[in-house]
C-alpha cells in the first residue's frame, strides 16, 4: 500500500484526482467504454462516473461520441492530450521505479521477477 501510494505521488498532472486517474489509465486499457461500463469497471456508482467523464471532458481528456448501437447512450474515449499525458506519468514512474530498484542487491531482484506474475495475477482477479 505504501509503495502503492508513493507510485501515485509521481504522477504529472496533480490537478486529477486518483479517481479520474484510474477512468484514464481503464480506458487506456480496455479502450473506449459507455460511462455505465467504466462504473462497474472503476467500482463505482452511474451518477459519479457521469460527474468524472464531465470533469475529465471539461479538461479535454475525454470526449464523449454517441454510442454506434444506442443513441441513447454515448461512448467515452481518451483524447490525445490524455494520452500523452498518461505516457509521461508512466515514464516519471517507471524512471522513479527504476532509481529505486537500483538499491536492491541481485538476489532480490530475482525475488522480484518470480513474484511478479503473481502480483499480476492478484491485480486482475
Amino acid at each position: 500500500m505504501r509503495l502503492s501510494r508513493r507510485l501515485r505521488n509521481q504522477r504529472v498532472d496533480e490537478s486529477l484526482s486518483p479517481t479520474e486517474m484510474s477512468v484514464l489509465g481503464t480506458l487506456a486499457r480496455c479502450g473506449s467504454a459507455t460511462p455505465g461500463e467504466l462504473a462497474r469497471k472503476e467500482h463505482v456508482q452511474p451518477p459519479s462516473m457521469t460527474r468524472i467523464v464531465a470533469m475529465l471532458e471539461g479538461k479535454g481528456l475525454v470526449r464523449r461520441e454517441p454510442h454506434p448501437d444506442d443513441r441513447r447512450q454515448v461512448v467515452v474515449s481518451r483524447t490525445s492530450q490524455a494520452e500523452a499525458m498518461l505516457a509521461e506519468s508512466r515514464d516519471r514512474r517507471n524512471a522513479w521505479l527504476a532509481e529505486l530498484a537500483e538499491g536492491l542487491t541481485d538476489e532480490e531482484r530475482a525475488i522480484l521477477r518470480q513474484a511478479a506474475p503473481v502480483l499480476e495475477k492478484l491485480a486482475h482477479l
